[in-house]
């Protein structure tokens, strides 16, 4: 018997795992990777969504947007994306292209290079900056660069330069 591989609406839509604290994702294998949460993490996604939409009012802030990518959905944990791209993407499952701004919360098991692929997948999608925050609450930014498919390390992110490069709770 043949079964149709898991999609990102099935896994979602999955009773059996709705309440689980972890964040979810698919890899290329259709395997469900799951991360788990933690105080701090939770915390500095709520302030980043917080501060983007504050600072950046002409766009919105997602926390946990699932975007499709060369290596199934990923997850970033906060995204900002303008007004008009937004209106453009489908209200109900995951976006085919990455918003302006992607940005992951660092988890205690998170690696280098996993958030360096992920980074990769963001920046194949369409992201102009992709933005890593330790749990500390220290930012890197990493700009688009045609030249290098890791992106580009910058002091302040281009498109939110009032944007802290730490945070603090």
């Amino acid at each position: 018997m043949v079964t149709s591989p898991v999609t990102w609406e099935k896994l979602c839509a999955d009773p059996q795992i709705q309440d689980l604290p972890y964040k979810i994702e698919l890899n290329r294998f259709n395997q469900i990777v799951m991360s788990p949460l933690n105080p701090a993490h939770s915390r500095f996604q709520a302030m980043i969504a917080r501060k983007l939409e504050e600072l950046m009012p002409k766009g919105l802030a997602f926390v946990e947007l699932a975007i499709q990518t060369a290596d199934r959905e990923k997850v970033p944990d906060v995204a900002w994306a303008s007004r008009a791209f937004a209106r453009r993407m489908p209200k109900n499952s995951s976006w085919p292209e990455a918003p302006e701004i992607c940005i992951e919360v660092l988890s205690p098991g998170n690696t280098k290079e996993e958030m360096r692929g992920k980074r990769v997948l963001f920046f194949e999608r369409g992201a102009r900056e992709v933005w890593i925050c330790d749990l500390e609450g220290r930012l890197t930014f990493w700009t688009r660069d045609p030249a290098d498919p890791e992106g580009q390390r910058a002091r302040r992110s281009p498109l939110c330069p009032e944007f802290p490069a730490r945070l603090r709770w």
